[in-house]
């Protein structure tokens, strides 16, 4: 689900650079934003979306960006902030699971490589929603700034179990600061996109004995009930009484109104930019329900690219991925002490580190 901005409603512009063109063979939209270097080339995903309007694009790739920066550095990484976006048009495929309009996805990932290679590696790509490892072989053609390759090929791979990781790991660290334990048994959840992370994250909770309520704008009942979950209507998930709601779809969702409505004690979850406006996180605040920010959580698989392409173990990576709670409990302990939001508090912790690169 999402909430997209109207035409023209664009961020404040704050990028070391942006190009938005129309790819030469695809006849699509799509853009590279490079929001920061300070740390290290900027390293973030492609993200193939329908937009109304290509000012939404825009925006969506302006946001997503400076996100990035504030992840890549909470989470210890020496990169920077980046991301793209392939605006898809009717006949599209907008996911995995569809082969409709194969050549032309084939033709927009071409494009999108030689846009890629135009920052001469002071951007690098990799998969976000609606592309695929298999995608960044394609991309991988016109230039070698790309991660997340299959592991037949020598890459990282699936990155989804890395950020759905992180974010149970972060789960827990909310479920101890709202109610004292981290116990997940028995404690319930929205879990509002079961894509690639969300099906994931709804396993590891299912397997931990949380009770499940769970929707996704495609039809996947037959994932709710393997799980044993409770399958409720999509316009249903910001309105379905929980411990903790999870957006693991698009961003936009918590909108003021909807806020003011959420019968939850917190949010969690790996959706970007949750939050249609910031003051969002103040009216979340005053509401007393807890908000894990999106960045700080939804890290996983940003450090397991970054780490894989090292050469990381395998026991390096796991105690990489699980610190993320870790993060969180000291951002939730310093918004505590600073009476700020955690928002806030995530934000200072991670320009810290960017101001020190910069320097």
């Amino acid at each position: 689900m999402t909430a997209l901005r109207t035409p023209g409603s664009l961020p404040d512009l704050d990028h070391e650079r942006i190009e938005i063109v129309t790819g030469s063979r695809s006849g699509l939209t799509m853009a590279v934003a490079l929001h920061s270097t300070a740390l290290g080339p900027g390293l973030g995903g492609c993200r193939l979306w329908r937009y109304d309007h290509w000012s939404e694009a825009l925006g969506d790739v302006m946001r997503l960006s400076a996100a990035m920066t504030l992840k890549n550095s909470l989470a210890g990484l020496d990169y920077g902030g980046g991301k793209a976006v392939i605006a898809l048009g009717e006949g599209d495929a907008a996911d995995s699971d569809t082969t409709a309009g194969e050549g032309r996805r084939r033709d927009a990932l071409l494009d999108l490589g030689d846009l890629v290679a135009t920052f001469d590696g002071t951007y690098i790509t990799t998969e976000d929603v609606g592309a695929t490892e298999h995608d960044m072989v394609i991309v991988r053609e016109r230039t070698p700034h790309v991660v997340g390759l299959p592991t037949t090929l020598g890459g990282a791979g699936e990155p989804a179990e890395g950020t759905a990781l992180g974010v149970y790991s972060s789960i827990e660290v909310v479920l101890q600061t709202v109610f004292g334990s981290r116990e997940v048994a028995d404690r319930s959840f929205v879990i509002s996109g079961l894509g690639q992370v969300g099906s994931r994250l709804a396993r590891q909770l299912a397997a931990a004995g949380a009770r499940l309520l769970v929707t996704d704008i495609v039809d996947k009942r037959p994932l709710a009930t393997e799980l044993g979950a409770t399958w409720i209507a999509p316009e249903e998930a910001l309105m379905t009484p929980a411990d903790v709601f999870v957006p693991a779809g698009l961003g936009g969702v918590l909108t003021a109104s909807t806020i003011a409505a959420l019968p939850v004690r917190a949010v969690v979850g790996p959706a970007n930019n949750p939050l249609a406006e910031r003051s969002g996180a103040a009216q979340l605040a005053q509401r007393g329900i807890l908000y894990a920010p999106d960045f700080l959580v939804n890290a996983g698989g940003v450090i397991h690219l970054a780490l894989a392409a090292e050469g990381a173990t395998s026991v390096v990576l796991d105690a990489r991925l699980r610190a993320i709670g870790d993060t969180l409990a000291r951002a939730l302990d310093t918004a505590q002490a600073d009476g700020v939001t955690p928002l806030d508090a995530a934000e200072a912790l991670a320009l810290q580190r960017v101001r020190a690169g910069r320097r």
